[in-house]
């Protein structure tokens, strides 16, 4: 019998994942995890994906986390929170994909569905979006990044008050504070990640996965270092290119702009 827990389609070039059990609040079960880790590695390697929309199914949540039924029944919360392989840990399992990856968060984002949330590359929410990190609360410590992205993203004193107090952070303070790119009502916002998802698509795909390992090596690195990653890697692939390739893409840029006005 086929996995269902994860969703894929494919259309124009874009992937659909849909994380689906909508009746456990798409809950990260064991299966879960598995098969996440094997969809993004498929859409990783299908060359005619050139973006990935990661949502949930149903309206109330994108993923409220680890299954802690199961969590009750023998796994252990740390060695689930300290995992490195993409099979058990979803954060590697998305970061496997080289591929810009686009949340369309269109419920509720909890503690480990938070981080899930924060490894992807854009995040577009609906107005029923709501993030929260219950780390503190629940007396388990993060493992998945959220303690050092957090504070990257919307400020250290931001993120502090979020997780000691573990309050629910609305769609529309999320855009305040930057952590989300766009809020719209909920039958508009796979539409939206299907347009931006529509948009990368249009890069060449190589140069797309080169320019996301900079951002994401510099993310992770001091300024300075990242300027210097940053000197490394351009000067390889700009030497590349040649001018009359520039140019020609250039007048494709040009022309674009004039239909978006």
């Amino acid at each position: 019998m086929s996995d269902d827990t994860v969703l894929l389609a494919v259309n124009d070039g874009v992937a659909l994942v849909t994380l689906n059990r909508p009746g456990a609040m798409n809950a990260l079960s064991r299966a879960m995890r598995q098969r996440l880790a094997e969809v993004m590695l498929q859409v990783d390697r299908d060359e005619s994906v050139r973006a990935v929309v990661l949502t949930g199914a149903g309206e109330r949540a994108f993923t409220a986390g680890l299954d802690l039924k199961e969590l009750g029944s023998g796994e252990s919360p740390l060695g689930v929170a300290t995992a490195s392989s993409p099979a058990t840990n979803p954060v590697k399992a998305i970061e496997q994909c080289r591929k810009p990856v686009i949340g369309a968060i269109n419920g509720v984002a909890i503690t480990g569905g938070f981080e899930v949330a924060l490894a992807c590359d854009v995040l577009v929410a609906s107005t029923t979006a709501r993030f929260a990190d219950t780390h503190a609360r629940v007396g388990i410590a993060p493992g998945w990044g959220l303690s050092q992205k957090l504070s990257r993203m919307i400020g250290i004193s931001r993120a502090k008050e979020l997780s000691f107090t573990g309050n629910f952070l609305d769609a529309a303070t999320a855009q305040d504070w930057g952590l989300v790119n766009h809020v719209v009502e909920p039958d508009e916002l796979i539409p939206l990640a299907r347009k931006l998802a529509a948009d990368m698509a249009t890069i060449d795909p190589a140069f797309l996965a080169y320019y996301k390992q900079l951002i994401d090596q510099g993310y992770a690195a001091s300024f300075g270092e990242g300027l210097e990653l940053e000197t490394r890697m351009s000067t390889g692939i700009n030497s590349e290119v040649s001018p009359e390739e520039i140019e020609a893409r250039r007048a494709g840029v040009q022309a674009r702009a004039r239909t978006q006005q």
